[in-house]
């Protein structure tokens, strides 16, 4: 089993920046990729970004492409989502998905996220 807490979600104006964190507890080693998605209510959720536990190795969506960065520190066992230049249609409760052995994927209970003047 694998425990995701998502933290540093909150209200931003737009062109502003927030930095959610993601930590991973339980059985971690058994993680290959983590990353983040996004969904508002009554919408489907959307990719944001993945990043491999091992090689770095990293995937954006287009509309964040430029804006948001992922991250990891291992020894911490928390991955990041740096978010640069916010617009109010990032606004979206963003959730922690790790993919584990099998392909088990974990989630997060998710972090509010709205960019508004």
């Amino acid at each position: 089993q694998v425990q995701l807490v998502e933290s540093g979600g909150g209200l931003v104006q737009p062109g502003g920046s927030l930095r959610l964190s993601c930590a991973a507890s339980g059985s971690i080693f058994t993680i290959s990729v983590m990353g983040w998605y996004r969904q508002a209510p009554g919408k489907q959720s959307e990719f944001v970004a993945t990043i491999t536990r091992t090689g770095g190795y990293t995937n954006y969506a287009d509309s964040v492409k430029g804006r948001f960065t992922i991250s990891r520190d291992n020894a911490k066992n928390t991955v990041y989502l740096q978010m640069n230049s916010l617009k109010p249609e990032d606004t979206d409760v963003y959730y922690c998905n790790a993919i584990a052995q099998r392909a088990t994927a974990y989630w997060g209970r998710g972090t509010q996220v709205t960019v508004s003047s």
